[in-house]
């Protein structure tokens, strides 16, 4: 694998019948113009060692007869880049291009970069000479996806080599990512990927590059030094533009930031690409897969945690940002936060607005440290990347790691784990919602919004002793519960499942019920059991009379603990979010005896005593064998 981690790229050449397509990829291949050419000729393999960058071409000719449209398109769709063609000498092969050849591409949805070539140079009347420049700017207008044009000559190999240069290069180095043609600037992508970039190289972290930064940087990325004097001219530069991009300590960030600029406005994409291929970047300008070593399960029922020196880390940046000390985080901190990772993680479902928050509405720590926890149960490689983009300089190896299976967990009846996943069931307006608000300390609330997809809350709860665990609370929408159980594998990430019903109506404690044995039998099925408890919500309420009885009996027929009443309109939680974790942390408790469980354990039990059984009969067949041995040698030797 190159730098650029591709190992080809597949060039598909297309455009009116009689532009030079053939006799482009011939002389290309031969490196001479040939006298005869097949209509369309094979795939053509131009090796590693023609370009720069080490990577093979593979060249494919297409047909423009409506016969072979199909076969064409479908290359066109397997193209990492397109080679375009017209006709130097046939102004009316290049209108085609906007009539026919960009439309066609855009209804196939072909949004690779498109090389726009002329070819027959030697043949165009000098008279009716387009202006290149022009041609470049009303096709980038039009469509977005060209990234050059480029005139040929095939008969005397002018600019021959160039085009598939130039469609390599678009391929492995693509401006696209980088710049914005529309505002004329760098994307916004770009802008906080070379952020970060700046912010590591900054070592001794007084928002400028000194000489020596300026320096390393260069070695880092290109492997050879900056003089002095290449430094000197590298700031005159920069401060004759952008005044405001070199102060007393050495070029700022806005000057870092246009001299990439200026490599894309040289035609020099390669260069930018060099730097941030160095930092792990790849073309959507997120971070390589491997640059996150994220540890993998081996089993659907571990789950991932933060580990204490990534903790640790994330305690100190929580320090950073608080700039007040107010030991909260405004929004616009945490904006600064993720202001060099490709975008913030938290502004969209499932994580926003599901942690802590002050009266201010700002993150505290214990919200800051939950939602990480929380994004790291849901999705550990978008930590890892996050980690490492606001600074991690850990080995990133060591920021993760994989608990011990939940069915290992019960079997020694104890856990290593810190963060417990605890799924909410219960009907509609049963008061799951309200449980989840609660624990982020917010007020109860008398209007009602039926949840119609999975919601999370997640907060550290301190234990006696001054433990502190994440309790992560996942509502699962009464109408998706069907589909959550066709899973085999959706209650492996649980640890504990609890069951909200309105304690005062009949339809609700029904409901739960219900899903408490769903889920249960669910557990038996397919191994993964899990303890399971019931909460009466709306406790304010005129219970309704039989879910009293009917749930005392349930418990106890399931051998569960008795329901909790809670009321979060009167504020009494009657502390469940402790007693949610105490199941979670003896997960061989609380775990409903259903029918099949326990005709699994009866039957488990028949095949043990049988064992034993088999064993004694098998121990006294062997006594008695012995016993006549010995009575026959007895007998023989008195004989």
């Amino acid at each position: 694998m190159t730098k650029t981690d591709r190992n080809a790229v597949r060039v598909v050449v297309a455009g009116d019948r009689g532009t030079g397509k053939s006799s482009l990829i011939a002389a290309i291949a031969s490196e001479s113009f040939p006298d005869t050419v097949l209509p369309v000729l094979p795939p053509t393999l131009l090796p590693a060692d023609y370009f720069p960058d080490h990577v093979p071409i593979t060249v494919i000719d297409t047909s423009s007869s409506l016969e072979k449209q199909n076969k064409r398109n479908e290359e066109l769709k397997g193209a990492d880049v397109v080679v375009l063609t017209y006709a130097c000498n046939d102004s009316q092969s290049f209108s085609r291009l906007s009539s026919y050849w960009f439309r066609e591409l855009q209804k196939l949805e072909v949004t690779v970069p498109i090389i726009v070539v002329g070819c027959k140079l030697d043949l165009r009347d000098e008279s009716q000479q387009v202006s290149l420049e022009r041609l470049m700017a009303q096709l980038l207008q039009e469509f977005k996806n060209v990234a050059t044009c480029i005139e040929c000559s095939a008969a005397t190999l002018y600019q021959v080599p160039e085009v598939f240069y130039f469609a390599q290069k678009a391929v492995l180095h693509p401006v696209e990512p980088l710049f914005d043609h529309e505002s004329q600037a760098l994307t916004d992508k770009c802008v906080r990927a070379l952020r970060r970039i700046f912010v590591l190289c900054d070592r001794d972290m007084d928002d400028a590059l000194n000489d020596a930064e300026l320096s390393d940087f260069q070695v880092r990325c290109f492997n050879a030094p900056l003089e002095l004097p290449q430094i000197a001219d590298v700031k005159t530069v920069v401060q004759q533009d952008v005044p405001e991009g070199i102060n007393s300590h050495g070029l700022t960030f806005p000057g870092f930031l246009y001299i990439h600029n200026m490599f894309l406005r040289k035609g020099n994409p390669e260069t930018f690409w060099a730097v941030l291929r160095y930092f792990g970047y790849d073309n959507d300008l997120k971070l390589k897969d491997n640059f996150l070593p994220v540890p993998s399960k081996t089993a659907p029922d571990q789950s991932v945690e933060l580990t204490g020196e990534a903790v640790e880390f994330l305690n100190g940046i929580f320090r950073l940002l608080d700039t007040d000390k107010d030991r909260a985080l405004k929004p616009s901190e945490v904006d600064k936060l993720f202001c060099t990772a490709p975008e913030s993680p938290w502004n969209d479902a499932p994580y926003n607005n599901v942690t802590e928050r002050t009266d201010m509405d700002y993150m505290s720590l214990n919200g800051f440290l939950s939602q990480w926890a929380l994004m790291t149960l849901l999705d550990p490689p978008c930590t890892l990347a996050n980690l490492i983009y606001i600074g991690y300089s850990g080995n990133p190896a060591a920021a993760l790691r994989v608990t011990r299976r939940r069915s290992v967990d019960r079997k020694k009846q104890t856990t290593e784990r810190n963060v417990f996943q605890c799924y909410v069931f219960g009907s509609k307006n049963a008061g799951k919602s309200a449980l989840l608000d609660a624990l982020l300390g917010r007020p109860f609330s008398n209007n009602y919004t039926p949840t119609t997809v999975e919601k999370f809350a997640a907060n550290a709860i301190e234990l006696i002793g001054g433990t502190r665990k994440t309790l992560v609370l996942r509502e699962i929408p009464e109408s998706e519960v069907s589909k959550f159980l066709s899973n085999q594998d959706y209650l492996a990430a649980c640890d504990v499942a609890i069951f909200v019903y309105d304690s005062s109506d009949e339809y609700s404690w029904k409901k739960s019920r219900d899903l408490l044995e769903k889920v249960a039998g669910q557990g038996d099925l397919t191994g993964y059991r899990v303890p399971c408890l019931l909460i009466a919500a709306k406790d304010d309420l005129t219970p309704y009379p039989r879910a009293v009885q009917d749930s005392v009996k349930v418990t106890l027929e399931l051998g569960i603990e008795a329901p909790i009443h809670v009321s979060m309109k009167l504020g009494d939680s009657n502390n469940v979010y402790n007693k949610i974790v105490s199941a979670a942390e003896h997960p061989h408790l609380s775990i409903p005896e259903t029918e099949i469980g326990k005709k699994r354990k009866q039957y488990n039990r028949l095949v043990q005593n049988s064992l034993i059984f088999a064993s004694v009969g098998t121990a006294m067949a062997v006594v008695g064998l012995a016993a006549c041995r010995a009575y026959a040698v007895k007998k023989n030797s008195s004989a």
